[in-house]
């Protein structure tokens, strides 16, 4: 029987490899075997670590959920102004392109939803993660006085989190009619029209 640290990191190495393997092959095709091979296993190795594809793969799930908040999460709070902390928040929430492996993943994750109870709860996970920073962000910007938030800010803070995963998954999936710059413009067209200045000019004038 492997070790406790042994078999966490081995563990950790075997998620990693779904990912890879998932990003290479697609969920709806990937195998146990395909994992195996990623993580230079055999297959019977990687059923010691795990039960099956469906418990292997809701770990992956809760993995890019969990790197994709907690990467935007930090470049967020890096940022001094609200403003800024906005477009960084827009920019680290959109696909960098159709290549971005790890969000069109997780788009595919969110196809699962309904097929477990615990992907379920994992993409319940990640729309209150994507809430909360804009929620935030929008909050806290509008009680210092750099934002002045017309109407709701949690229905605010939600149509950004829709606006970011509709043109998300256009850009993943290859609508060349919606580019990273459109959307980008697009959601921060949106912020101004809330009372969210959040252009660089604009920014500019207050500093």
């Amino acid at each position: 029987m492997a070790r406790p640290n042994t078999q966490k990191q081995r563990r950790s190495e075997l998620i990693e490899a779904t990912l890879q393997a998932g990003s290479a092959h697609g969920l709806r095709s990937l195998s146990l075997t395909d994992v195996a091979k990623r993580a230079g296993l055999t297959r019977g190795a990687l059923l010691y670590y795990f039960d099956d594809l469906d418990s292997l793969l809701v770990e992956a799930h809760r993995a890019g959920t969990e790197r994709y908040c907690d990467l935007r999460d930090e470049a967020v709070a890096a940022q001094s102004s609200y403003a800024a902390k906005l477009r960084t928040a827009i920019d680290a929430g959109l696909p960098s392109g159709p290549d971005d492996t790890l969000m069109r993943l997780l788009y595919e994750f969110d196809f699962m939803t309904g097929t477990s109870a615990l992907h379920d709860e994992l993409v319940q996970k990640m729309y209150l993660r994507q809430f909360a920073t804009y929620r935030a962000i929008l909050g806290d910007g509008h009680a210092a006085g750099e934002f002045t938030v017309r109407g709701d800010i949690d229905q605010a803070a939600m149509n950004l989190v829709a606006l970011e995963d509709a043109y998300g998954l256009h850009i993943v999936g290859g609508n060349s009619l919606i580019t990273v710059d459109a959307a980008r413009t697009a959601m921060l067209g949106f912020c101004e029209q809330i009372g969210c200045g959040v252009t660089e000019d604009a920014a500019a004038e207050r500093d």
